[in-house]
């Protein structure tokens, strides 16, 4: 039967396993976001739509932002970081009460261009 020490031992370099494994696909993710950046803007370079100076910008500030942490705080919410966030339940006839149309529609519009922008680079 292993010792203690063993085990500690082995789930010591378990832990720094997966932080290598878990920094390596972050790694590839990251160069995978930046070849695909990166081929959209020399692609709108290709067709007029961007300078050689706004591609280079835009593909670091899409590097940028797949860095940075994603942190969503709901500003109307008090909830504290550790407790749980609050959802409401609406039934199909309800509407929101903090979402106006103009604000409905621009999101829906937001979406279909995501959606639309995700599908051209599926294709490519």
């Amino acid at each position: 039967m292993p010792g203690f020490g063993d085990i500690v031992k082995k789930a010591f370099y378990l832990g720094v396993g997966l932080a290598a494994s878990a920094g390596e696909q972050a790694g590839e993710t990251l160069g995978g976001l930046r070849s695909q950046a990166q081929k959209l803007a020399d692609e709108m370079v290709a067709k007029g739509e961007m300078t050689t100076d706004e591609a280079r910008r835009f593909v670091d500030d899409m590097m940028k932002q797949a860095q940075q942490p994603t942190v969503e705080q709901n500003s109307s919410s008090s909830s504290t970081p550790g407790e749980p966030r609050r959802i409401e339940i609406l039934t199909e006839d309800e509407e929101p009460k903090s979402a106006g149309t103009q604000d409905v529609d621009t999101m829906r519009q937001q979406v279909q261009a995501l959606q639309d922008e995700l599908r051209r680079l599926r294709r490519d």
